[in-house]
């Protein structure tokens, strides 16, 4: 079966379309990278992503449009990635879509404690467009069963990454970072992940704040520029890097009103060293969580960290971190040496969710995610 996986992240900055040949399941799993692209979001569709992302309030017309507008956007996408790679037959589209809003802990709300999320981009639009049934709406179903709704990547990483001798640590670097740990010889249940805090959202932010930029190229800025260090102390006392797992993160937590209240910690500085200590703040809330929660578990010996996502495009944080991991005896690898390049690997993880779901086979890991149990995930839209 050929699959089609679509994955809009937190940075908000595209879509990532991965192309995927699955075959058999569990042990028995193939899979086969047929060719990923990443497509830009338009600057008119972006703007509305996170000005839909970032308001106190939004008209139901908007939200509505939006939902429909990506739809179009996304099949577009996925037509494009088909010419690409030259890849004529497709069979199934899994649709992750954009995140609006997520809440992965229960709130009270109307006399009732909830937790909920929306990701928008109409799958019924996708499967119209492009001919074949599309799975979309993944996060819902995990928190129905007492889940945080994230993360849903273990899935991927246990069936690409676990080894017999040692253990890996898979580290992915988008908007948001998160990880999943994988013991050596582990079960799916054995696994540890969860978000460690923010990945290039806080460094895109203050970017695009100072410098009227999306990203720090290359990490030219940060590289210039040093840390400073009582902020970046300060920024890693926050709650959230010392809660235990299972969590998950978003804009809620790292988004604007946090970019904005990082930079008035940082009063006068030099615009270079509040680069680096954005940057610094990645690096150092990674090693943390590692440190903290990956370390002390007495399941095995963790001997590699794989890096995936944009942040690697980043030299000047991963330079960073792989100071940070020094005193780990954790080697660095990129996802790509194993097969998965770190562009398509969030891609590609829905594709296989879409999979998962279109045979009716539960694709969450409570382990991961704090669910009470392992359910099939997502929605189908049928031609």
């Amino acid at each position: 079966m050929i699959v089609a996986g679509v994955m809009s992240g937190t940075s908000a900055d595209g879509v990532d379309v991965a192309l995927v040949r699955l075959l058999g399941s569990g042990s028995y799993l193939h899979y086969e990278l047929l060719g990923h692209h990443h497509f830009d979001y338009p600057k008119p569709l972006r703007h509305a992503v996170l000005t839909a992302m970032n308001a106190s309030a939004i008209s139901v017309a908007e939200l509505s449009r939006l939902n429909f507008r990506l739809g179009e956007f996304y099949a577009e996408a996925v037509q494009q990635a088909q010419k690409k790679t030259r890849t004529a037959k497709l069979d199934l589209v899994g649709c992750h879509g954009q995140t609006i809003y997520h809440q992965g802990e229960a709130q009270p709300y109307l006399g009732k404690k909830i937790a909920c999320t929306w990701q928008t981009g109409e799958g019924s639009v996708l499967a119209a467009r492009l001919g074949v049934p599309v799975v979309s709406d993944f996060r819902p179903a995990d928190m129905a069963a007492g889940g945080k709704g994230a993360p849903l990547v273990p899935l991927l990483d246990f069936a690409v990454f676990r080894n017999p001798a040692y253990g890996r640590i898979v580290q992915n670097i988008g908007g948001i970072a998160n990880l999943t740990a994988i013991p050596a010889k582990a079960r799916p249940d054995d696994m540890l992940a969860f978000d460690t805090g923010p990945g290039n959202m806080v460094i895109d932010q203050v970017m695009q704040i100072l410098f009227n930029k999306p990203y720090d190229r290359d990490g030219q800025v940060a590289r210039r520029g040093a840390v400073i260090a009582p902020v970046l102390e300060e920024a890693l006392r926050a709650p959230y890097f010392s809660q235990r797992p299972p969590k998950t993160a978003g804009r809620e937590e790292f988004g604007r009103e946090y970019a904005q209240a990082f930079l008035r910690r940082c009063g006068r500085a030099a615009k270079a060293d509040i680069m680096a200590t954005a940057t610094a703040l990645t690096a150092s809330s990674i090693a943390r969580a590692i440190e903290l929660f990956v370390l002390p578990n007495k399941r095995g010996r963790y001997a590699r960290l794989i890096v995936s996502g944009g942040g690697t495009n980043n030299p000047t944080l991963m330079k960073m971190l792989a100071k940070n991991l020094k005193e780990f005896d954790l080697q660095l690898r990129h996802s790509d040496k194993y097969g998965v390049p770190s562009q398509a690997k969030e891609a590609m993880a829905f594709a296989l969710l879409a999979y998962q779901t279109w045979h009716r086979r539960p694709a969450n890991v409570p382990s991961a995610t704090g669910a009470e149990k392992a359910v099939v995930l997502g929605k189908i839209s049928y031609v």
